[in-house]
């Protein structure tokens, strides 16, 4: 089967050379928690966080935590207590500065995610999707002017941070940061709660903020953490560090640390304006007294359903939230927020401003979801675990295939070189498992291959249940910024299906069927599908 026009997968038992776009397929999970680089178990001896959380409502940072002191290690935490150089802590990132052309006629495309400069996408802004705005304020009018900005000129930003935004071709706000940018830029500052679909200016919302709220006059500012970032993987930290560095190109003395799992041994301190890491591993950093909090205006949780929805990533967020100033202004975006997350998001984030988006509204219509009915499992490569992974990624190679593969099990610099060698494009295709379902932007990726369908882990469910909110982060790899896309999930049982027509009902979608008996038919409609560059993508719902 020949697709050297566009990029695709081959079937197991065929070879074929792959062209020069990039495909994504997901494994089975292995179970949710797995997949992160830190998940822990919490000490039953120590307090559980999500338990003392929600005991006080309002909690009161100092109960536990005071942080002007700092605390002191001594109090709750040895500081030699299960402690492994190896796998804790990153010094500053030590990223190369962005190659930023300066001719002003030069046209950089627009982005979010991971910048241009960086292999990102360009930003395409949807029209025809409403973003609601509820304000905690009751009393107020969210349809005043006050509450959106048509251009960047009315947001009245630092002359630096302007030329940081018109050199990612930001030429007007999307319709998330119209809405978002004019309450996250408001004094006093205020919490939010932002949700809003893949690619459309949530990473580039929040770091813009982030920036302007930066003091980087003395070098004692520079070298002291002003905001904190918290992602769910070290893939998204580093791109969210690449976002930073490229909009803040232009800020004199900007200094942008990374928190993350490493084999490299750790700093002394932590000296910067801001850092960008996992829960985890900044808990641990706090603790050690390596990163200082006194001075932090900021946190933000990127993905934020998933940091606060999963057990351990979730208590170690509150943990490290009740580490910090009271004053702190907390920010909270993701595309999906599910009802049960969005309450507890709304005690993380106290009377916080919201942006909402119905369910029904998520699903990027420009992707062309498709389902294989495969015969049994053994068409799937027998995927049942991450583990698999690499041997699917051996089989693929053997067949011709530029593969690599990446899954929670691989850790530090390893990952990193995997994930550069599929945004260069040396591979051609990315074998992960939900490790990577988030927030990753890969401009040249039109497919993405489910394996499995997303399932959630409830052993009391009577039936297997669909994890539609994962659903739709996994395919949202493709389809980015206005680009088409191909989603394709493989369904082998009864069980599969139902879970795959659930998804297919909550989000009012179509997922088609396509015959694996059949493969021209199969070439014929993924060609048609990806042979425009653009796509016309559409939300459904609206």
């Amino acid at each position: 089967m020949d697709m050297s026009s566009e990029h695709t997968t081959t079937h197991p038992s065929e070879g074929g050379e792959m062209s020069s776009e990039q495909t994504i397929t997901h494994p089975s999970e292995d179970g949710a928690q797995a997949d992160y680089s830190e998940q822990t178990t919490t000490n039953p001896d120590e307090y559980h966080a999500h338990d003392e959380y929600n005991a006080h409502d309002e909690y009161n940072a100092h109960n536990e935590y005071n942080a002007q002191d700092e605390y002191n290690a001594h109090d709750e935490y040895n500081a030699h207590d299960g402690y492994d150089a190896h796998d804790e802590y990153n010094a500053p990132a030590d990223q190369p500065e962005p190659v930023l052309d300066q001719n002003p006629d030069a046209m950089i495309p627009q982005t979010d995610g991971a910048p241009v400069a960086l292999n990102g996408s360009d930003l395409q802004d949807q029209e025809d999707y409403e973003v609601e705005v509820k304000l905690s304020d009751l009393q107020a009018d969210p349809n005043n002017p006050l509450y959106s900005a048509k251009t960047f000129e009315e947001l009245e930003l630092h002359p630096d941070l302007v030329k940081g935004i018109l050199a990612m071709n930001f030429n007007k706000p999307s319709k998330i940061q119209e809405k978002a940018l004019p309450l996250l830029l408001q004094d006093p500052p205020s919490n939010m709660i932002g949700q809003s679909q893949s690619g459309t200016g949530k990473t580039a919302a929040f770091v813009l903020n982030i920036l302007s709220r930066l003091d980087l006059v003395e070098e004692k500012q520079r070298i002291t953490p002003q905001a904190l970032v918290l992602a769910p993987s070290r893939e998204l930290a580093r791109q969210i560090v690449g976002v930073i560095q490229v909009m803040g190109s232009f800020l004199d003395g900007l200094i942008v640390g990374t928190a993350v799992p490493t084999e490299a041994e750790r700093p002394s301190r932590l000296e910067c304006s801001v850092v960008v890491g996992t829960p985890g591993t900044v808990m641990d950093m706090i603790k050690r007294r390596i990163f200082p909090v006194s001075s932090l205006k900021i946190l933000v949780l990127d993905e934020a359903d998933n940091m606060l929805d999963q057990q351990g990533l979730g208590d170690q967020c509150i943990r490290v939230k009740l580490m910090l100033p009271r004053t702190l202004q907390v920010v909270l975006f993701s595309a999906t927020f599910p009802e049960h997350v969005r309450e507890y998001a709304s005690k993380f984030a106290p009377e916080a401003n919201q942006i909402i988006l119905r369910h029904e509204e998520l699903t990027v219509e420009g992707i062309k979801q498709l389902y294989l009915d495969c015969e049994d499992d053994f068409d799937k490569y027998g995927v049942l675990t991450r583990s698999s992974a690499t041997e699917i990624e051996l089989r693929m190679t053997a067949e011709g295939h530029s593969c690599v593969s990446l899954t929670g099990g691989i850790e530090g610099a390893m990952r990193d070189e995997i994930i550069d060698k599929f945004r260069s494009g040396e591979a051609k295709v990315l074998i992960t498992t939900n490790v990577l379902a988030r927030g990753i932007d890969v401009s040249t990726v039109s497919m993405v291959i489910n394996y499995d369908i997303p399932e959630l882990h409830n052993p009391e469910a009577p039936t297997r249940q669909a994890d539609c909110q994962t659903y739709l982060h996994r395919i949202g790899r493709t389809g980015r910024f206005g680009r088409v896309g191909v989603s394709i999930s493989f369904v082998a049982n009864r069980e599969e299906w139902a879970m795959l027509m659930e998804i297919q009902e909550y989000f009012d979608t179509e997922i088609i069927r396509i015959d694996t008996r059949d493969w021209d038919e199969v070439e014929r409609i993924i060609k048609q599908t990806v042979k425009h560059p653009r796509s016309k993508a559409s939300f459904a719902g609206t």
